[in-house]
């Protein structure tokens, strides 16, 4: 009897009862939600809402600081004053070299800011019920703000344009309310994979494929291992993004922002997790990160997602229209659009390899009123500044872009075009340039001579997403060899590019010395261990 006892109280230690009721006591627990409230029990957010201020307001109900820490933001202001060039940038000050500009084009352009109802330069940024909570924090994929709706979402099925015959179908904001949760890549990506009119547009290495990436497209988001959101990295702390195009980090030297205060002066970097000497045994490769960004090894090529980036738009070749008098649109053997009547000439790639240049975090831009002259062009959008000298540069992998857009040959400056709208002065609608850059000039109180002419220019965007397996990175030879990648980087040796064949031998007979010693060196201890 003693013995039979022992063994149910063994069978039931083992858990072969637990199907029939008996708890073991190594039963995994109960999946428990990740977030800490469930606010489709919220009664505040139980209820019809009519418009996106409604839905903040509620969420301010127990959010209390939230709109007000995003109103010191980047994100919220679309202004910021470079502290280094005190020039005054954001997207409401820069020209770009694609869709030009947001001043005259906010209705459009406001579906990728955080707020409600930026219109134009009336907008109230001090309003708290302003701010646009859903848009960072909705975990549905069902939120949408249309471009012509100042940033506002459509809950109820509206026809627009008007008159044009096609719907938008509303949303459901309470249950898109009830639903919210922390940020992923997908509502990042809502702006950021799509800025500059499309998917893949602007940046080269931010598009819809990171939405689910694999390991071979980027190792620290790929969706069946690290995973990583952009706040991983972007860690923000009172809704303070860290990282900024206009003042990037070039070089962390002491590799700690993240692990202080993150604001936009701390920004994200490859040495805050993997430190100044991140290859594990291997000396050599070390010695590279004091003039090497780790983005130039490890990012061998952008866009490679199988979304091809704009490499280059030519504005002058638009106003084709087809035999029905619509904008002509030609696409290419893909689908993807090589000409647009509204818009002009593109040039799209896929698996680019990115250009280099010396950078130590400076950046400097062409400004709406700064002098231009034609004979320099093409002329920089912004530019990347440093070099080897400096002390604080590194080799920076960058996409650079070329574009031919708009300008006054007379004022000789950039302009800013009104192109998206239903009235007639709009580019998008009426497709006259004098009518376009004299309502957008007129916008923002500028001088117009009513010459429209166009000019080259060029743009720098940073490369540092896509980051590719350790076993993908670049090899030796793809930097230092004549003709290789960083051939046009001077304050480098390249052998054979700098014409030293003395130097050059050395280097071959040095390595070919550090080769026999250890094979010689391999050859002994073989010897002795066999002996």
């Amino acid at each position: 009897m003693q013995v039979l006892r022992r063994v149910l109280l063994a069978i039931v230690a083992m858990g072969f009862f637990a199907g029939a009721g008996v708890a073991a006591d190594d039963a995994p627990p109960p999946k428990l939600p990740k977030s800490t409230a469930d606010h489709g029990k919220f009664k505040e957010l139980q209820r019809v809402f009519a418009s996106g201020p409604e839905v903040t307001k509620a969420c301010l109900s127990c959010h209390t600081e939230a709109s007000k820490q995003l109103h010191q933001t980047q994100h919220w202001k679309w202004e910021y004053t470079n502290p280094t060039t005190q020039q005054k940038l954001g997207k409401k000050h820069v020209i770009n070299n694609f869709c030009t500009s947001v001043s005259s084009n906010y209705k459009a352009c406001a579906s990728c800011h955080i707020g409600y109802g930026l219109k134009d330069e009336g907008f109230d940024f001090a309003s708290e019920e302003n701010v646009d909570c859903l848009v960072c924090h909705d975990s549905t994929g069902k939120y949408k703000k249309p471009s012509g709706f100042a940033g506002h979402p459509v809950t109820k099925d509206t026809e627009f344009p008007p008159g044009s015959g096609k719907i938008i179908r509303g949303i459901d904001l309470s249950a898109i309310a009830q639903k919210v949760g922390k940020t992923r890549r997908e509502t990042c990506g809502t702006c950021h994979f799509y800025g500059g009119g499309g998917d893949a547009v602007k940046h080269g290495d931010l598009d819809s494929s990171l939405d689910q990436p694999d390991k071979a497209l980027d190792v620290h988001m790929d969706a069946e291992g690290l995973n990583f959101s952009c706040a991983t990295c972007h860690k923000t702390e009172g809704h303070q993004v860290p990282g900024s195009r206009y003042a990037p980090t070039a070089a962390d030297r002491e590799g700690a922002h993240l692990r202080g205060k993150a604001d936009s002066s701390n920004p994200a970097t490859c040495q805050a997790c993997h430190g100044q000497a991140p290859h594990t045994g291997k000396a050599k490769l070390n010695d590279h990160t004091d003039k090497v960004a780790c983005q130039t090894c490890h990012i061998p090529a952008f866009a490679r997602g199988d979304m091809p980036t704009k490499m280059s738009w030519d504005w002058s070749t638009a106003g084709k229209r087809d035999e029905k008098g619509k904008p002509l649109v030609v696409t290419n053997d893909d689908g993807h659009i090589t000409y647009n009547g509204i818009k002009g000439d593109f040039v799209l790639e896929e698996n680019v390899k990115p250009e280099y240049v010396w950078f130590n975090g400076t950046v400097n831009y062409t400004l709406l009123g700064d002098p231009i002259e034609k004979s320099q062009q093409p002329i920089a959008i912004n530019r990347f500044e440093g070099s080897a000298g400096d002390g604080k540069s590194l080799i920076w992998p960058v996409k650079l872009f070329r574009g031919k857009q708009p300008f006054d040959p007379i004022n000789k400056t950039l302009v800013v075009t009104h192109l998206a709208g239903e009235d007639d002065t709009a580019y998008w609608k009426n497709m006259v340039w004098d009518k376009a850059v004299a309502e957008g000039m007129k916008t923002l109180h500028k001088p117009f001579s009513g010459k429209v002419d166009f000019i080259e220019t060029t743009a720098i965007w940073p490369i540092t997403h896509m980051v590719a397996p350790k076993d993908k990175a670049l090899g030796c030879n793809e930097c230092h060899a004549k003709g290789g990648r960083l051939d046009k980087i001077e304050g480098i040796y390249i052998p054979g590019r700098d014409a030293n064949k003395l130097v050059d031998t050395i280097g071959w007979l040095a390595a070919g010395g550090i080769l026999a010693g250890v094979l010689i060196h391999g050859a002994i201890r073989a010897l002795r261990r066999k002996h």
